[in-house]
C-alpha cells in the first residue's frame, strides 16, 4: 500500500470500523477479517486493536467479554448510541469531502462537458 493510501486510511479507518460494527457486533480478529473481505488487505491486526482501544476509550462502543473456545474471553464490540452518532457524522463529512473532491477531479469534470 502506498504512503498516500496509508495516510488517507489513518483519517478514515475509525469510521470504516464503526460502519462494520453498525452491521453487526464483532471482536478484533473478526473486524480485521471483515476489513480484508472489503479490500483493506494491508491493514495490520495491531492497527485494528489500537483503534478498538481508542473507540472504547471514546465510549463509542459497548464491550462484552464472551468466552472463547480457545484461550481467554474475547472482547465483543457493539456500536452504541454515541458511536451511531459519530458514524452519522463520519458519513456526513465523507459525503461532503467526496463530492467536493470529485468536483476537483479534472478527469470527471471533463467527461461531463
Amino acid at each position: 500500500m502506498g504512503k498516500q493510501m496509508t495516510e488517507m486510511l489513518k483519517g478514515t479507518l475509525e469510521g470504516i470500523v464503526l460502519a462494520l460494527l453498525a452491521e453487526q457486533p464483532a471482536y478484533g480478529y473478526d473486524i480485521t477479517a471483515r476489513l480484508r473481505e472489503h479490500g483493506f488487505t494491508d491493514i495490520a491486526e495491531g492497527t485494528v486493536y489500537a483503534l478498538l482501544v481508542r473507540i472504547e476509550q471514546k465510549k463509542l462502543v459497548d464491550v462484552e467479554k464472551v468466552p472463547s473456545e480457545k484461550g481467554p474471553p474475547r472482547k465483543v464490540y457493539t456500536l452504541n448510541a454515541q458511536g451511531t452518532h459519530e458514524l452519522a457524522e463520519f458519513w456526513k463529512t465523507w459525503n461532503f469531502l467526496a463530492q467536493h473532491i470529485e468536483e476537483l477531479n479534472p478527469r470527471t469534470t471533463n467527461e461531463e462537458n
